[in-house]
């Protein structure tokens, strides 16, 4: 019978996280390892290479931003508050400035490799996923918001709009730029004034 690791793999998604937000995209598995303080072989073995932590670390991205997005709408009191806080839930984890344009430049270099880049797609497309269906949740109380699929599709650009623009000019908190600009379309398909 196989001994149950007592490393979970969490804990070194985790400390590769916070690497990567500390170091960029030239991090290294010695750097992770050391986060999570363990052996470089412990890393290596368990994700095969960088490659194979990034990919983990993507899968583990999109599982969490889709859990993140669900528990922040059900906590909210309306669905067009659920849809709000879903929103901006999905980019508020990446701390500061510094630490966002680090998570930025790892972007840059994932979307240049093949595997991925295709990750990435899943992740965008679980996120719209959520958004589709908390957009037809409150669409009874946004009548001038454009079809689901088309108002999931502009919440997802302008969250990933502001998070890329907010890394590179940043002002004020993530969180509070990025709840100014949903919260814009949403007043807008609400056919409110203040729009």
């Amino acid at each position: 019978m196989a001994r149950p690791r007592s490393i979970t793999d969490e804990r070194l998604l985790g400390a590769a996280e916070t690497v990567i937000g500390r170091c960029g995209p030239g991090f290294t598995l010695a750097q992770v390892a050391a986060e999570a303080n363990v052996s470089v072989g412990t890393v290596a073995q368990r994700f095969g290479s960088k490659s194979g932590l990034l990919q983990a670390m993507s899968r583990r991205a999109t599982r969490r931003a889709v859990e993140q997005m669900r528990e922040c709408a059900e906590r909210a009191d309306d669905p067009v508050d659920g849809l709000r806080a879903a929103a901006v839930s999905v980019y508020a984890v990446l701390g500061d400035a510094e630490e966002a344009a680090n998570h930025l430049g790892q972007l840059g270099v994932d979307i240049g490799d093949p595997v991925l880049r295709s990750l990435l797609g899943e992740h965008f497309t679980a996120v719209e996923g959520e958004l589709r269906r908390l957009v037809r949740a409150a669409a009874p109380e946004l009548p001038h918001a454009p079809s689901v699929p088309r108002a999931a599709r502009v919440v997802l650009d302008v969250i990933n709009g502001v998070s890329i623009d907010w890394s590179i000019r940043p002002h004020g908190r993530l969180a509070d730029r990025l709840a100014e600009d949903v919260d814009a379309v949403l007043s807008a398909w609400r056919g409110r004034e203040d729009a």
